[in-house]
């Protein structure tokens, strides 16, 4: 150690508009210590100097899991480092913040941190004042705005997922009431069948039909408009063919249930085989709206193809109802993925499971007009994790590049395992991210949104659930057209088996 010099500390900018009596305090105070290179402090350390660069250079870095990054390094005169919030007293942790570790032989100015909170406090106490606003304010602000990002979040998110939830809900109520009729119909003609004796090997026929026809549902094939029009068509003039009255309202029921003519042909050589006794089954099954067709045999296939027409009915109304119910439960089970309100914080997670519930719970608010596509590695190893965080950034990022396609382009959700880390990649189609700003965009309260639609702190947010709390990385690669925010998962926990248990 060595004493300083009032002239040498005067050249410094951090003191430069002190006065004489100032600087000679500051040498008596303080002093010139010499450092070889090697580690000055290390970060978590009860912070007990404030470091002034004289000559020399340093390198500063933060601890990110198992690993030291680098966050500066500096040779310039007069750069500051160490005890620099002593003047806050006890309301923040007084331990230093990051690592400084010297690159060649080097001369600092050093000051014990209780005599620069004195020198703060005594000589610039409305600075101080001013600062203590800014730094509690600022904090204040961030988790205010942090809280309210979430809330919008999840309001977003609720809006979207009553919407989801209520299609397949309205579905079921008008697919039961369609069900309730054709069943209080398929009621009646069974009164019909009542009213009169039939032989058993009619009604076995008619049966035989029945079960067929439902098997047939099971199986129907999927068909384009055009496909569909086509077949409508073809079973309507077979229906005009053979006298059936309204074939044009049974064709399309038919055609859903996948039966084409080869299949009412089928039908109609049945009951043709049944003729000696069809007019007791025309008696029981026959639509007595209309005119009656001709000949026995017609009546008996009036009267089969209406019976039959019932049953496909009530087995498509019934498969929409599953369909809309399953959709229901898929939601529910999404949307228990998606808040993980019934698991533990920390756990070993599948990210596909992860990503699939928050698509799923964001399908509403992605809309139509954007195309997802998910290009996932197959046989990802499962990662440690705080699932419902990542669902949070996973949400963020969907955010942003939904909003900057503007309800139209592609949305691109890619996995993949990357040496020791797994990355996910969202895509999207939209302008990009301008150079004069993309160095911004993970800065708290920067937003290009107007004003009430962002808030600045989703990129902000997520950027310290992956790197903080999970020691991950986040970046963003952008040209026009061609958006993509990557998240780097570490695959394996760092040296204490835990990810980082503080807050993010």
């Amino acid at each position: 150690m060595t004493p300083c010099s009032p002239d040498e500390l005067r050249k410094l900018f951090l003191f430069e508009k002190l006065t004489d009596d100032q600087l000679a305090w500051l040498c008596r105070q303080g002093h010139v210590e010499h450092f070889e290179p090697g580690p000055l402090y290390t970060e978590g350390e009860p912070a007990r100097c404030l470091y002034v660069l004289l000559d020399g250079g340093l390198v500063m870095s933060r601890r990110v899991g198992a690993d030291d990054v680098e966050t500066g390094r500096t040779s310039s005169v007069g750069v500051y480092t160490g005890a620099f919030m002593a003047y806050l007293g006890d309301r923040v942790p007084q331990v230093y913040n990051n690592s400084v570790r010297i690159t060649e032989p080097s001369r600092f100015f050093v000051l014990a941190a209780d005599k620069f909170a004195q020198l703060m406090n005594d000589w610039f106490p409305m600075a101080v004042h001013l600062l203590e606003g800014l730094i509690f304010g600022n904090k204040s602000a961030q988790e205010a705005i942090g809280q309210r990002e979430r809330l919008l979040a999840l309001g977003s998110l609720s809006a979207g997922l009553t919407h989801e939830l209520n299609n397949p809900a309205s579905a079921a109520v008008r697919a039961t009431a369609a069900l309730r009729e054709r069943v209080a119909g398929m009621r009646r003609k069974l009164g019909l069948i009542a009213e009169a004796p039939h032989p058993p090997r009619a009604l076995a026929a008619l049966v035989g039909l029945q079960e067929e026809a439902a098997e047939r549902v099971a199986k129907a094939p999927s068909l384009s408009p055009l496909e569909a029009a086509d077949r409508e068509d073809a079973l309507t003039d077979w229906l005009d063919e053979h006298d059936i009255g309204s074939g044009w309202e049974l064709a399309p029921i038919f055609v859903q249930a996948g039966l084409d003519t080869a299949w009412l042909d089928q039908v109609a050589a049945t009951m043709e085989a049944e003729a000696p006794d069809a007019g007791d089954l025309h008696g029981g099954l026959g639509d007595k709206r209309g005119k009656a067709p001709a000949g026995e045999a017609g009546g008996a296939l009036d009267g089969a193809l209406r019976w039959l027409g019932y049953t496909v009915e009530t087995e498509l109304l019934m498969n929409e109802i599953a369909d809309s119910v399953t959709r229901i439960s898929t939601l529910v089970d999404a949307s228990k993925q998606y808040s993980q309100l019934d698991r533990a914080p920390y756990q070993v997670v599948d990210v596909h499971e992860l990503l699939d519930s928050t698509l799923a719970m964001l399908a509403g608010k992605i809309g139509d007009g954007i195309t997802v596509v998910k290009d996932y590695q197959l046989g990802l190893p499962r990662i440690p994790a705080y699932p419902s965080e990542l669902n949070q950034v996973w949400t963020n990022l969907i955010d942003n590049a939904v909003a900057a396609m503007d309800g139209q382009g592609t949305l691109t959700v890619r996995t993949a395992q990357e040496r020791d880390q797994l990355l996910v990649e969202f895509g999207d189609t939209g302008p990009g991210i301008p150079d004069d700003i993309r160095d911004r965009i993970f800065e708290p309260f920067f937003t290009t949104k107007p004003v009430g639609l962002g808030t600045g702190l989703g990129l902000d947010i997520s950027w310290r659930i992956v790197v903080n709390r999970h020691h991950g990385d986040l970046r963003a690669v952008s040209v026009p057209g061609d958006t993509r925010l990557q998240v780097r998962l570490p695959l394996t926990v760092s040296e204490g088996g835990r990810l980082s248990a503080a807050p993010y």
